[in-house]
C-alpha cells in the first residue's frame, strides 16, 4: 500500500513503497522552488536523486565521514521525511552521488 505524502518542510510530495529491508522513496516537487523541481529541470528525463543510508547514531557517523574528508552539506542534521534526523553528504565527495544519512 502506498499513497502520496505533502512535505512541505522539504517541497515535495512522497510515495514511500516498502519492500522487505528496502524502500523506495519517490519524490515530486511541490512548487517551483523545490529542490526536486530543481534537479528534474537539470535532468529533463528525471532519474536517482539520492541514496539514503540508515544509521545508528548520525552524531558519531556525521563525524567518522568527516574524518574521512567527506563534506557535510549541513553542519548539523534536520528532521527528514521519516521524522528521523537527516544529513546528506557532498555529491563531490560522494562519487558524484548525494547520500542522505538517516538516523535509525
Amino acid at each position: 500500500m502506498w499513497f502520496l505524502q505533502p512535505q512541505p518542510d522539504h517541497g515535495v510530495y512522497t510515495v514511500f513503497i516498502e519492500l522487505g529491508d528496502t524502500k523506495l522513496e519517490l519524490l515530486n516537487p511541490m512548487g517551483d522552488n523545490s529542490p526536486i523541481q530543481n534537479f528534474l529541470d537539470k535532468n529533463k528525463n528525471g532519474g536517482m536523486h539520492h541514496i539514503c543510508i540508515e544509521v545508528d547514531n548520525i552524531t558519531e557517523a556525521m563525524k567518522d565521514v568527516k574524518a574521512k574528508g567527506i563534506r557535510l552539506l549541513s553542519s548539523e542534521a534536520k528532521i527528514g521525511a521519516h521524522g528521523k534526523l537527516v544529513v546528506f553528504l557532498h555529491p563531490k565527495d560522494c562519487n558524484g552521488v548525494l547520500v542522505e544519512l538517516e538516523e535509525a
